[in-house]
């Protein structure tokens, strides 16, 4: 078992929790606590499968080409001449 919890230490838990709870409120508290030993289950498996993928999704991504991005041309004589026109209109 888990953190070497014996039959005696897991039946004295038992006990306390019924003496504490009581009868009705048991089977309330032991479905909470599976739900939230199942969710955090699937959430630690959903982190595990994302580190998982993770690093080939980056390898593809390194394979693929970089586009460049070039500076603007510099203004011409002619491209200077049409915004003044533009602007004493």
């Amino acid at each position: 078992m888990p953190f070497n919890i014996g039959p005696f230490e897991l039946l004295l838990v038992l006990i306390l929790a019924l003496l504490i709870l009581g009868p009705g409120k048991l089977p309330e508290v032991g479905n909470a606590l599976g739900k939230t030993i199942r969710e955090f289950r699937k959430a630690s498996s959903d982190i595990e499968e994302a580190v998982r993928v993770e690093p080939a999704t980056a390898a593809s991504a390194a394979a693929k080409p970089v586009a460049t991005i070039t500076p603007p041309a510099e203004p011409t004589a002619a491209s200077e001449a049409t915004t003044e026109d533009r602007t004493a209109s």
